[in-house]
């Protein structure tokens, strides 16, 4: 599996994303960030072999099925992007992105990436 992390032996699911509210506020602190219509994206260099995102889409983009959609597509985007080892990367949805269909999206977050200098290329 693609976010399977080898830590002594044992496959740790999940270490290629940002879950704790300590990691998002050391990016959101001292990281950088570049915005389009859909998506606003932070990124800050780690000290990792791998790149790790985290996503945030609020209540202002609709109710609990919009929101997991967004989520999903954006997380199936991070996993077929391939970007520079070493980063932590925030996908903020904005409000059109529960409008837009997937390749927009993904067009969007692949503008992003490249702005910021990390995506190295589609897998």
């Amino acid at each position: 599996m693609s976010n399977l992390v080898e830590q002594g032996g044992v496959a740790v699911r999940g270490e290629r994303f940002l879950r704790k509210n300590s990691q998002f506020s050391v990016v959101y602190e001292g990281g950088k960030t570049w915005a389009g219509k859909e998506i606003v994206l932070k990124a800050l260099p780690n000290a990792l072999d791998f790149s790790r995102f985290g996503f945030v889409v609020s209540r202002h983009l609709g109710n609990a099925v919009v929101r997991n959609r967004v989520k999903r597509r954006l997380r199936e985007i991070a996993r077929q992007t391939q970007v520079s080892q070493g980063w932590d990367v925030i996908l903020i949805a904005r409000v059109p992105a529960a409008g837009v269909d997937y390749k927009s999206l993904e067009k969007s977050v692949s503008k992003l990436l490249l702005q910021a200098g990390i995506m190295n290329r589609r897998k």
